[in-house]
């Protein structure tokens, strides 16, 4: 049967658990906000990437409509050719205003699609520029993201090892830490975006919210009989030699 932990050996638990904790959280700052700027940038290239595409459909749907109208152009002026030509070998009148009528129309369908066709350029004019904007901007945010990757994997390999080594050490310190205890951590430091959850008293005062701790309450911080919290922030407070518990030299030594 394991022998009961004193209040002080718990808060040299969970002590030691924040001072770890605060190691990663260095780490992590020393990441910054890259990892999340990197997602953002992926989230935008793959958005700049679809609108390309989009923007490159349109431009190919456009030439195509041009090329059609243009088709639609040669055809008709290979109808009027034919037509003149009958109209030499006209036997009457009748024909000839058919003639007349077919030749009208052609000219009409070559005004169209020339009008179209104009419509269409300037239409095709705007879409390129747009592709041509899109497609820097994506070349540059590629770059932008070349940079952030590589200044980001720098600070992994630099960092990785020391992080493995922490959060094991965090994993292994945890274990060691009652239920109940552990749960009035974990929710202190999410609570806070420094992460402390067990903070010493600095200068008479609480080293997370600053405030300042009474005379008596430091004494019973020091006599390490009960866990106290911080009554501002709700901290847990331990003084500031509670890592030398176990390791104090006798006075004969």
């Amino acid at each position: 049967m394991s022998k009961e932990l004193t209040v002080a050996e718990k808060l040299k638990q969970l002590y030691e658990l924040q001072l770890v904790d605060s190691e990663v959280s260095e780490i992590e700052i020393l990441k910054g906000e890259l990892p999340m700027e990197v997602k953002d940038l992926e989230d935008e290239i793959e958005g700049l990437n679809t609108r390309v595409g989009r923007l490159s459909g349109d431009v190919d749907k456009i030439n195509q409509d041009v090329s059609n109208h243009n088709a639609n152009i040669k055809e008709a002026e290979a109808l009027i050719e034919k037509y003149n030509k009958q109209m030499d070998n006209v036997k009457n009148n009748r024909e000839y205003d058919a003639l007349s009528k077919e030749l009208e129309l052609q000219k009409l369908e070559i005004q169209l699609s020339e009008k179209k066709i104009r419509e269409a350029s300037k239409s095709l004019e705007a879409k390129q520029e747009t592709l041509k904007a899109t497609q820097e901007r994506h070349e540059g945010k590629e770059k932008d993201l070349e940079v952030k990757k590589v200044e980001l994997e720098k600070i992994i390999e630099k960092t990785v090892k020391a992080e493995e080594k922490l959060l094991r050490k965090v994993e292994k310190l945890r274990k060691k830490i009652e239920a109940r205890l552990l749960q009035a951590y974990d929710k202190i430091k999410t609570s806070y975006r420094n992460r402390l959850s067990v903070v010493t008293v600095q200068r008479d005062s609480c080293g997370g919210c600053y405030n300042r701790i009474p005379p008596q309450v430091q004494l019973e911080i020091n006599n390490r009989k009960k866990i106290i919290a911080c009554e501002h922030c709700g901290r847990i407070l331990v003084d500031d030699l509670i890592m030398s518990l176990g390791k104090e030299v006798p006075a004969d030594a």
